[in-house]
């Protein structure tokens, strides 16, 4: 499986921006599917997970509300609306696969998770 990450950019505080993470290989619907991101000096960190075939999701405390992911797996790609962009949500966000769905403090482990996409950049002006 690859994952290609796209749709960062520079936007203000309050703003909104659509990350995409386009997915190939034949097993890709059979992933869950999630976002981390890095900020600068900091571990990287969970954000949200879809599962992939009833579309469960689950998030972190810090985004939820504010971001939603989705997925559409005729194009195999997953998508994080982020709404109401806060300065610290500033980070290089990942794309990444899981074999199973995830709630709680399982979804925080990196080892967990198997492919990793390339990342996106995302800056939150204040």
């Amino acid at each position: 499986v690859q994952l290609q990450a796209s749709g960062g950019g520079l936007v203000k505080a309050g703003g909104s921006l659509t990350l995409s993470c386009a997915g190939s290989g034949r097993t890709f619907n059979s992933y869950a599917m999630g976002w981390f991101r890095q900020a600068p000096g900091k571990e990287r960190e969970f954000v949200a997970i879809i599962s992939w075939r009833r579309g469960l999701t689950y998030y972190a405390d810090s985004v939820k509300g504010r971001f939603t992911i989705s997925r559409d797996n005729a194009k195999n790609t997953v998508y994080l609306q982020m709404n109401s962009l806060k300065p610290e949500d500033t980070a290089v966000y990942y794309c990444t696969t899981r074999s199973d769905y995830c709630s709680g403090v399982g979804c925080y482990y990196l080892l967990e998770y198997r492919y990793w996409g390339q990342g996106t950049e995302v800056t939150v002006s204040s």
